[in-house]
């Protein structure tokens, strides 16, 4: 007879919920919302950063952001994927005819974004 402490642990024992933090909010949150209630599976973290920056005007920790900013007014977006970044930037380079500017967070690459025509 073995201890119960031995035996391995079983699938209902372990708790794999991912969780996010953010060090500005001093909190951490696990994303059971979002893939139980929202049941959005894969886009959890996705649908938990934008929720939080929302919210709160800032992402959470780790979260590494698409950033438009015209050259020629003040306004600026940031997106978690490069395709919203560029739309966006398509969209208001159209409508304005302003220049801007599209990078990675994480990055020092900029792509200078302009109304085709």
């Amino acid at each position: 007879m073995t201890d119960s402490d031995d035996r391995p642990p079983s699938a209902t024992d372990i708790d794999d919920t991912p969780t996010v933090s953010c060090e500005r909010c001093g909190q951490e949150w696990d994303l059971a919302y979002e893939l139980d209630d929202l049941g959005v599976g894969n886009q959890a973290l996705e649908q938990f950063a934008l929720d939080h920056q929302r919210h709160t005007g800032h992402f959470p920790d780790g979260i590494a952001t698409w950033r438009v900013a015209c050259r020629n007014c003040p306004e600026t977006v940031e997106r978690l994927s490069e395709d919203a970044a560029r739309r966006w930037a398509e969209t208001h380079a159209r409508h304005t005819r302003h220049r801007l500017e599209l990078r990675h967070a994480s990055g020092d690459e900029t792509t200078v974004i302009e109304e085709d025509g």
